[in-house]
């Protein structure tokens, strides 16, 4: 915070705030706390969408100048749009977080902002980003230094002068160079005749730290042919912003042992999870572990039953005792339980004296955050069988009440009923929610997943094989179509899908670990044989093997 500004937080005050790179792991808990409290979010396009998910619904977020360049004091110099917005909605009492790429100590248009602000008294802080010059290297398995302490310059081509080329290009130190993709060759051709050796190692890397990531090696004096063989130039998006790293420490057989992130399984894999949106959430974050872009479409839709009153009575017998355990066999039901509680102003506490099983651990952790701690939990496969197989038998001696509630969907089996009731138990087997067809996804979701778009798509249940294909259409054949297990993969085969790969266990993370293993061996065979390293939906129908793990 300036100290030397007076204290007018009547005026507003302004968080100038770095972004990072792109990733958006990569934010500040700082970061995450200040947006959180703005009233006005001012961002660089390029990582706009990475902090609008932690400000409120509320904030305003203008897109253009609207500040009134007749209300700025004399004494202010001209600034360019994006500070007079801040500027602005500063004197108009509001938080302001402006948001930069990288870090706003590095940006040196938000120097002017900060000026601004301390000329006027406005309040302000700064919370430091991960500069892209030090974060896309780290991604694209450069290190700057070594144990040696090699000296790192930073050099921003597009302001660097003579001087500055001069006094790199005659040293031997590590320079990180910014610039665009089609002045690369520039740059390099500036190093070379500083005096740099045309051999000198060269990695560019493009779109940093986000799954678009892509990095060549070559030297200052063959980067403009690796790029054109690489058919990367020329190219309509030549002016994108790229991060060159020039120095031995950048030298190929180096980065090929710490190039930890473009070779994840399914480093940049579009995986398409046609699931509900909150069963989808922790599939989602494992895939995106895996180097993954996760995109959600839900294929049902989870609705009320149609008649509450067996519902209402059974959650009534919770609490007056009918009951000597409940039993949970999805997320959807927990949810449909607990809505019911709130309806009737209970809590966790109406499960006193009742014993409560979770068919598997999401199931579980439903639970957990509702406040009830499960007393089953399947010690093997996830699912009616596993639950029964660990299931006690009705003992008239121990249990006082022989009495099971089983809150499911409408279309549930029949499985779980009937290994009770074989085991000695009267099973209330009651209508929890109803599951119906979810409206098709947008006409461009349609078409990526008819076309191509998709890298893989991760069928959970038969269900959501036959929704998908009824509300979006067949996914195409370049697609790896990966399955939990037998009976979803027979959907998939009967309605006209090749599967790929298959869970070895029913359990949706052993899914995602499955196709990750299937990236792994694909990515490996690709490199043993020489060739590139591509997704799915960039190569040629007809090119794909058949290969289940």
């Amino acid at each position: 915070m300036n100290p030397t500004a007076p204290n007018h937080f009547a005026s507003g005050q302004v968080t100038f705030l770095g972004a990072g790179p792109g990733d958006p792991g990569l934010l500040t808990l700082r970061a995450v706390e200040a947006l959180a409290s703005a009233d006005v979010l001012i961002a660089d396009p390029q990582v706009l969408d990475v902090v609008r998910v932690h400000a409120r619904a509320q904030v305003d977020t203008p897109l253009q100048a609207s500040a009134d360049e007749a209300s700025i004091p004399a004494d202010v110099p001209a600034l360019r749009d994006t500070a007079n917005l801040v500027m602005a909605a500063a004197r108009a009492g509001k938080r302001v977080v402006r948001a930069v790429t990288g870090d706003p100590g590095l940006d040196g248009y938000v120097a002017e902002e900060m000026l601004a602000c301390a000329a006027e008294g406005i309040v302000f802080e700064v919370v430091p980003g991960i500069a892209a010059a030090v974060g896309v290297p780290a991604y694209a398995g450069v290190p700057l230094r070594d144990a040696h302490g090699t000296d790192v310059r930073f050099i921003d081509a597009r302001t660097a002068d003579e001087r500055c080329w001069t006094e790199v290009g005659a040293s031997d130190a590590t320079a990180v160079v910014s610039t665009s993709l089609d002045s690369v060759a520039a740059a390099a051709g500036e190093l070379v005749s500083a005096g740099r050796k045309p051999d000198t190692p060269l990695t560019v890397t493009v779109a940093g730290t986000t799954t678009r990531q892509r990095t060549w090696t070559a030297t200052l004096g063959s980067i403009a042919q690796v790029l054109k063989a690489a058919k990367v130039l020329p190219s309509a998006d030549g002016g994108q912003p790229v991060i060159a790293v020039v120095g031995e420490r950048s030298a190929a057989a180096q980065r090929d042992r710490l190039s930890w992130f473009e070779s994840k399984p399914l480093f940049g894999w579009r995986v398409l999870v046609p699931r509900t949106k909150e069963q989808a959430a922790s599939l989602s974050d494992q895939l995106v572990s895996y180097g993954a872009v996760s995109h959600e479409v839900p294929t049902i839709a989870v609705e009320p039953p149609r008649t509450p009153q067996q519902m209402e009575r059974a959650v009534k017998g919770l609490v007056t005792g009918r009951y000597e355990w409940i039993a949970f066999t999805s997320v959807n039901a927990v949810k449909a339980v607990r809505e019911k509680f709130e309806e009737y102003g209970l809590d966790a506490r109406a499960f006193a004296g009742i014993k409560v099983a979770a068919v598997g651990e999401q199931t579980a952790k439903a639970l957990v955050a509702f406040g009830v701690k499960p007393d089953l939990v399947p010690s093997g496969e996830q699912s009616a069988a596993g639950l029964l197989e660990d299931w006690p038998p009705y003992d008239p001696v121990f249990d006082p009440i022989d009495r099971v509630f089983l809150p499911r969907a409408d279309i549930a089996t029949e499985t779980l009923v009937a290994g009770l009731i074989e085991l000695g138990w009267e099973v209330d087997d009651v209508t929890a929610y109803r599951t119906v067809r979810a409206s098709p996804p947008p006409a461009e979701t349609r078409e990526a997943i008819k076309g191509g778009g998709f890298d893989a798509v991760l069928f959970t249940s038969s269900s959501t094989v036959r929704n998908l294909v009824g509300i979006a259409g067949k996914p195409h054949n370049v697609t790896v179509i990966a399955c939990i297990g037998p009976a979803t993969a027979k959907t998939a085969e009967e309605h006209g899908l090749r599967v790929d790969v298959m869970s070895p266990e029913p359990s949706v993370h052993k899914l995602a670990e499955a196709l990750a293993d299937f990236g792994a061996a694909r990515r490996d065979a690709a490199i043993e044989a020489g060739d590139p390293v591509t997704r799915p939906s960039e190569r040629r129908p007809g090119s794909r093997r058949r290969a289940r793990s």
